[in-house]
């Protein structure tokens, strides 16, 4: 598959060859969806706690006695009937997170790519970096391809100019070739991807013994 690569300025230079197994194959909705699952669940803190009646400070004195009194029986203040008694069934600390087999989080980014391009939301860009980081020439840059919508702009390294200068923006985010997260692809309306990034990312999977 053929993909032109434009200059910072918004002009076609030349074309890149995009490997068919990560840009073109079909889209996985099943993987796709436990992929994000499995991101949004490792984001989680899990430290929400709740006392039970037996963590709840009070007597264990009868509030009033078994019989007579036409209500009903109660065998303290603790008790979750009770007004500052305990909670039943509340949450308690744990941990979200879970790890996705290698190859489903592999197929579930190549299918979000793959999506991407086929609905002509994936850019390639020339390397380019912003010397000073400031965010005014990175927003002249970027307004020759995006218009105030959720953009992903993938590294080939970790440029820390570039990243300074996109800080300030809110619907920009930064991924590493190497490190693609499945929820800011896929929730992103415009995908740019450095020349280098492209390259680098058909020897990983090549790498990894995936054709």
């Amino acid at each position: 598959m053929e993909k032109k690569i434009y200059s910072i300025y918004g002009n076609e230079l030349r074309t890149i060859k995009l490997d068919d197994a990560i840009f073109g194959i079909p889209t996985n909705a099943y993987i796709v969806y436990y992929a994000i699952n499995n991101e949004l669940a490792n984001k989680r803190v899990g430290t929400v706690c709740t006392k039970d009646r037996s963590a709840v400070r009070g007597s264990n004195v009868k509030p009033y006695k078994q019989k007579g009194t036409g209500r009903a029986r109660c065998g303290d203040k603790k008790s979750p009937l009770l007004r500052g008694g305990g909670v039943i069934f509340g949450p308690k600390p744990r941990n979200y997170n879970y790890t996705l087999p290698k190859k489903m989080k592999r197929l579930a980014l190549k299918s979000i790519l793959s999506m991407k391009t086929r609905s002509n939301c994936l850019t390639v860009v020339e390397d380019f970096t912003i010397e000073n980081g400031k965010t005014r020439e990175l927003l002249i840059i970027l307004n020759r391809f995006m218009k105030d919508e959720r953009t992903v702009i993938v590294l080939s390294d970790s440029d820390t100019m570039i990243k300074r200068a996109g800080n300030n923006i809110p619907c920009l985010s930064f991924l590493s070739y190497n490190r693609l997260r499945a929820h800011d692809l896929y929730y992103s309306r415009r995908v740019i991807i450095l020349e280098s990034a492209v390259e680098k990312l058909n020897k990983l999977y090549h790498a990894v013994g995936e054709e």
